[in-house]
């Protein structure tokens, strides 16, 4: 869901504006690299039940952010200092990436996490996707769970950056079990994301000429702000067809200025998990 340019590189120390709201592009630079690209206003779509804020307050300057478009603080992107037991930093990615040439499939299977809503920045997602660490396109399919209303808003989308992202209307909870695939012959990929707890596939085709250097399964904060989601557990992640693990994938763990947000854990086969720590 990113619309910002890809090259779009710090340097150390700096600051990356959070409002530009972004599913996207991982460079690798400053250890892991910093993710950016805006990411398109969300259309009205299915919300869970409300959920308390984890601080018990709405976070003032931040309301209708999201959908406004005003700014509300922003992600830091200075290299985290390492801690035993850590992967790289991710900034706002959080997950497995494989790197290589070549790349032409990618899935994985995970449920959707309720999550407790800390602030009306948190936005979070779930995706599987081809290039996009080091490169500059993206061709991803997940499920995006945004907070800008002050409860979590769940919806499937996919983007072929950069070109905008596109969400699907069909019903979307916490709970929901997904399969995510992007598949690609030449310059052709299908992507799809199925719902397999409601029944519902949704599957598209494009084109487009891009790079095929890397393949992921990621959660990703375009904000760079978590909400609490526990622990996400992929399963059944296969590259070209292979385990996951058989690509000795990059594992990062997503950071802010105050130190990691959550933690990758190692990747046997074609499952690992992601668990949160804090915003």
């Amino acid at each position: 869901m990113p619309r910002h340019p890809a090259a779009w590189i710090l340097p150390r120390g700096k600051e990356l504006p959070v409002r530009i709201r972004s599913l996207r592009v991982l460079v690798p630079a400053l250890g892991a690299g910093v993710a950016c690209a805006a990411l398109a206003v969300m259309p009205a779509a299915h919300a869970s039940t409300t959920h308390t804020f984890a601080n018990g307050a709405l976070t003032p300057g931040l309301a209708a952010a999201h959908f406004g478009g005003h700014v509300g603080g922003t992600a830091k992107a200075k290299v985290v200092t390492g801690k035993n037991g850590f992967n790289i930093n991710g900034y706002n990615w959080s997950g497995a990436a494989a790197t290589g040439s070549g790349f032409s499939s990618v899935t994985s299977t995970w449920t959707e996490p309720s999550v407790t809503c800390n602030s009306y920045n948190d936005l979070m997602a779930p995706w599987v996707g081809i290039d996009g660490y080091g490169s500059s396109t993206v061709e991803q399919t997940g499920v995006a769970t945004d907070c800008s209303s002050g409860y979590p808003v769940y919806q499937a989308w996919y983007e072929m950056y950069p070109a905008n992202p596109v969400y699907y209307s069909n019903t979307v909870g916490a709970g929901d079990h997904f399969t995510g695939t992007v598949t690609r012959s030449g310059t052709t990929y299908t992507l799809t994301i199925s719902d397999t707890t409601r029944g519902w596939t949704k599957t598209t085709t494009q084109s487009l000429n891009a790079s095929n250097a890397s393949a992921e399964v990621i959660i990703e904060s375009p904000t760079g702000s978590y909400p609490r989601f526990g622990t996400v557990s992929f399963s059944n992640s296969k590259i070209n067809g292979s385990y996951l693990a058989n690509y000795n994938p990059v594992l990062m763990d997503a950071s802010n200025s105050y130190g990691y947000e959550d933690h990758t854990s190692a990747v046997s086969g074609g499952s690992f998990s992601i668990s949160y720590l804090h915003e």
